[in-house]
């Protein structure tokens, strides 16, 4: 269902109760992943002055039914995909081992393998980056997506809301990357999940506000699959 989506529209999404069915979990399952979120340091590397992210980054390979953890590293994109934060080497903190040792975690890593396998069954492994973000507005306006409408030079990207609270906005919009159509929708159930083919489709999130006198937050796990190896500077 999700890869005939993906093959027909360049995107899919889940609702949360079909992405339980597709992982073969309960709610509670996701749920244990969310205390990870009350943990993230500050991006240090916002360029456009903005103190609104919160975040950490870990990488692993896909070996079909292996997942493998990899040496810490710098995310890294070139400016032709990311053109406020590109050629830079950004070194976030890595997730906790308290997220990383959830059954729910190499369970959703694999299944989102599994499902871009089957759309490229010649890729070989997958090279794996996953994003814990916080997006707050305690200066008023959050950005998710500071660079605008992207693609993110990977194959498949994947973005699942962990939840949000307290703000408006938010809009997901997804068009095509060399035609008129697309869609918008904003995600406001906790754990769905939309899913992208990063070649042929660009995306982003408009900026969040507060709803009251008080700060809020949406928070998001993005996690990308490229073939071939991580992005990172060329010698």
């Amino acid at each position: 269902m999700l890869a005939d989506a993906l093959r027909r529209d360049g995107y899919a999404v889940l609702e949360p109760a079909d992405l339980c069915a597709w992982l073969d979990c309960e709610r509670a399952d996701l749920e244990a992943l969310r205390p990870g979120w009350e943990r993230l340091p500050p991006d240090a590397y916002l360029r456009d002055g903005g103190r609104y992210r919160r975040r950490r980054h870990s990488c692993f390979v896909s070996h079909g039914d292996r997942l493998e953890s990899v040496a810490h590293r710098a995310h890294w994109q070139p400016v032709e995909y990311n053109a406020l934060h590109g050629g830079l080497e950004r070194w976030f903190e890595p997730m906790e081992a308290a997220s990383l040792d959830l059954p729910v975690w190499p369970r959703l890593l694999g299944a989102l393998s599994s499902c871009c396998t089957t759309l490229r069954p010649d890729a070989g492994p997958w090279y794996i980056e996953a994003h814990q973000f916080r997006i707050d507005t305690t200066d008023g306006i959050g950005r998710p997506t500071p660079e605008g409408a992207h693609r993110d030079g990977v194959d498949f990207v994947a973005v699942l809301l962990v939840g949000r609270q307290g703000v408006k906005g938010g809009e997901t919009r997804v068009f095509e990357a060399d035609g008129p159509r697309g869609i918008r929708f904003t995600m406001e159930q906790p754990w769905t999940l939309l899913l992208l083919d990063d070649a042929r489709v660009v995306h982003e999130t408009t900026p969040i506000q507060p709803l009251t006198a008080s700060a809020g937050h949406r928070d998001t796990l993005v996690v990308t699959l490229r073939a071939g190896g991580f992005q990172g500077p060329q010698p």
